[in-house]
């Protein structure tokens, strides 16, 4: 039997938030800004989401999805290669669900899809090597708009308010940034995106709300489990300067199951 939402820390800088844990498995809460491992592109970070949940479980884990760094939520891991690859297998078979809160600028339709093809993107160390002339890779994001608001501020020239809305996505592919560079494409950047976001937002909310994070948050994980094959849902909760934009906007009910 599976344990669930334990916070094991030995100092705060190692603290690491454990949400799901079993013989076979390990999922955590991972905060925004930390790496899932180590990488060529970020030289000086010395936080690995990998390496604390290693330590924290006392065996080595095998990442089977990724988050990018500014993204917080479910994070998870396997403990033997074997159940690795079989969930491996789980994700690219599209037999993972994964749902994300955002908060976008503008508001959106009640739910509805983007179907947008993405062109590769190289990391200049990381795919030095890489096939730069790869087609457009399908991608698929569905939505769900869970809430709106309109504040009293000018954040652009051509309207005295500013629009917001509270999202839930629902990825059915796993393309790099895709969430991020569908929301982009419909014009509803999200909040704190620094790479494919609008920066006079992202600057509102760090001087209005004090909000220095993208707000995208994994917020579950539903599938089967690899070894005993019964279902598996795993929830991350919100971080305070999520909370405090939830808050803020009178949106915490809108979330709750």
């Amino acid at each position: 039997m599976g344990t669930q939402n334990m916070t094991i820390e030995s100092d705060t800088a190692n603290q690491i938030d454990i949400i799901y844990e079993d013989e076979f498995l390990v999922a955590i809460n991972k905060e925004a800004g930390l790496l899932v491992h180590r990488s060529w592109l970020d030289k000086g970070e010395t936080r690995f989401a990998m390496q604390l949940t290693r330590d924290a479980v006392g065996c080595h884990v095998f990442p089977v999805h990724r988050l990018d760094k500014p993204t917080s939520g479910v994070l998870l891991f396997a403990k033997s290669s074997d159940v690795a690859r079989s969930l491996n297998e789980a994700f690219i078979e599209h037999r993972v669900t994964k749902q994300y809160l955002a908060v976008v600028r503008g508001f959106m339709p009640e739910q509805g899809t983007v179907d947008y093809a993405l062109s590769f993107q190289p990391d200049a160390i990381a795919d030095k090597f890489a096939d730069l002339d790869k087609p457009a890779q399908e991608a698929v994001t569905h939505w769900q708009s869970l809430a709106q608001v309109e504040l009293p501020f000018a954040v652009s020239k051509k309207h005295d308010t500013s629009r917001y809305s509270l999202m839930r996505l629902t990825p059915e592919t796993g393309r790099k940034h895709q969430l991020r560079r569908h929301m982009r494409h419909v014009f509803h950047h999200i909040v704190g995106d620094t790479s494919h976001g609008d920066g006079r937002h992202n600057r509102f909310f760090r001087s209005q709300y004090g909000c220095e994070r993208m707000l995208l948050h994994a917020q579950s994980l539903a599938l089967s489990h690899p070894v005993t094959g019964a279902p598996l849902l795993l929830k991350a909760g919100l971080d305070s300067q999520w909370l405090r934009i939830m808050e803020e906007f009178s949106w915490v009910d809108s979330v709750k199951d």
